[in-house]
């Protein structure tokens, strides 16, 4: 009697036990069921009202719970066991009443003690979904709006682009206009960058978090995506081609040039700006300007001269008619030599400085003579004789005093008024020059006679004799 009265009370806890564990279990099953969430909202707000409801069912469960736990805990703590290995022969009949009441006891322990680590379980995971939705909606709603932002963005931009002309339809005059409101309207666009960014990394964020896009989110991101790649990749084109036009055919370009040759001749640009000079007929290229090949042969037919002295002389007259340099006068060139890329003799001229100063030469040539000259042709044609003087490696680059040696040598002045100007541009303030800077001119000098084959009549290509001797006395 004494035996049943003390089983009967396990044999109460043992069953709302087991159906507790049995519920706690399926309903952790339940839970794992809402996993992995959509990256939808409505989805998500759906899925986040249905886990309120859960967690109320759950909480609605558990002052039950908690009475059965508390039931069975105040029975174990009257009804101590020892923490013994399980052996199943203690509940067979013939055991002893001890032996059996320790054995339910350590099962009504166990049991116990499964239902509060799966009661425990439930309730913290419950609370960390709830968390993870919540956490997941305010993510979605962030990317909602990013999206929205960028769409909006991507759109105005589009129809800004819709706009533009094509480079052809354009006129030069108004090309740097338009390069800068290229480059304003990439500027105004760049923010578009940070906004898909961002929502690019929410993305990403639940994507860690076994949260992946829907259909429509991750199609629409892409889109996105793909389409701020062709704004830019379009923008970028634009630009380009704008300053490439600019470049080929603006005010500092030698567009202009591309007259001073006639069929099958073609006037080409190197990447350093030096002009060459294609024969479509013959299938070949050379640096000479076709009128300047013939030059170079008309003055082969002066090689017949006996007298060196002479011989260059005629050579040098042969150069300065074919450039119209002997309609040049020094005041004339003193105006054009006043520009601030001359002022030092040690600059370095590039070909479109040379071409800007030369063009100024003969644009004022026409105006101050009232000559028709053909400044594109004159141009080419000076230009080339100095590259071929002063830079025959094509280099793209002469100094400025070889620049004014090269004119004023064959400009219309006398022979004193030549030398007093070249010698002013060596001199020091005080207005004398030693011997560097003499060096420096005759090195200039000489290199007129050398191009015209007639270097070794004058003292070859080393002037530092020639400086020497003048230092002397």
């Amino acid at each position: 009697a004494r035996l049943e009265a003390f089983s009967d009370p396990t044999l109460k806890l043992q069953p709302p036990l087991q159906e507790i564990i049995d519920w706690l279990g399926q309903k952790d099953e339940d839970l794992s069921a809402q996993l992995p969430l959509r990256g939808d909202l409505s989805v998500v707000e759906q899925a986040k009202d249905k886990h309120l409801l859960f967690m109320e069912e759950v909480k609605s469960r558990g002052p039950y719970i908690y009475s059965v736990l508390e039931s069975a805990q105040a029975f174990l703590t009257q009804h101590p066991f020892q923490e013994i290995e399980e052996d199943t022969s203690t509940l067979a009949k013939d055991a002893s009443p001890r032996s059996r009441s320790q054995s339910l006891s350590r099962l009504l322990w166990k049991q116990a003690s499964v239902a509060s680590e799966l009661w425990d379980r439930l309730t913290a995971r419950s609370l960390d979904q709830h968390r993870h939705l919540e956490r997941t909606l305010e993510q979605l709603r962030d990317l909602g709006v990013s999206m929205k932002e960028a769409t909006d963005a991507l759109s105005q931009g589009e129809s800004v682009q819709t706009t533009w002309e094509p480079i052809g339809d354009l006129f030069i005059d108004s090309l740097p206009e338009h390069i800068q409101a290229t480059k304003l309207f990439k500027e105004e666009v760049t923010p578009i960058k940070d906004t898909i960014k961002m929502a690019n990394d929410l993305a990403h964020q639940l994507a860690l978090c076994d949260v992946h896009l829907s259909m429509e989110n991750a199609r629409e991101l892409e889109q996105i995506n793909n389409r701020w790649k062709q704004l830019q990749t379009s923008v970028t084109e634009r630009l380009r081609q704008l300053q490439d036009a600019h470049r080929d055919f603006g005010p500092e370009s030698q567009h202009f040039l591309s007259s001073s040759v006639q069929v099958p001749w073609e006037r080409a640009i190197s990447p350093n700006k030096v002009p060459y000079y294609i024969n479509h007929q013959a299938q070949t290229t050379c640096w000479d300007h076709p009128k300047m090949t013939e030059l170079y042969q008309a003055l082969g037919d002066l090689n017949n001269i006996k007298f060196s002295a002479y011989r260059t002389a005629m050579k040098l007259r042969r150069v300065q008619k074919s450039l119209r340099l002997d309609l040049v006068t020094l005041p004339l060139l003193s105006q054009i030599f006043s520009c601030d890329i001359l002022q030092s003799s040690d600059r370095s001229l590039d070909v479109l400085d040379v071409i800007r100063c030369l063009s100024s030469l003969y644009e004022r040539l026409e105006e101050e003579r009232g000559l028709l000259v053909n400044v594109p042709l004159c141009v080419d044609l000076a230009l080339n004789w100095l590259l071929n003087v002063f830079d025959g490696a094509r280099v793209g680059r002469i100094r400025a005093l070889s620049f004014k040696a090269g004119i004023v040598c064959l400009c219309d002045c006398d022979v004193k008024g030549k030398l007093q100007y070249l010698f002013s541009q060596v001199a020091g303030p005080d207005g004398t020059c030693d011997q560097r800077q003499l060096g420096l001119l005759l090195h200039e000098a000489i290199q007129i006679p050398r191009q015209l084959g007639e270097v070794a009549a004058f003292g070859g290509s080393n002037v530092e004799p020639s400086v020497r001797s003048c230092f002397r006395f």
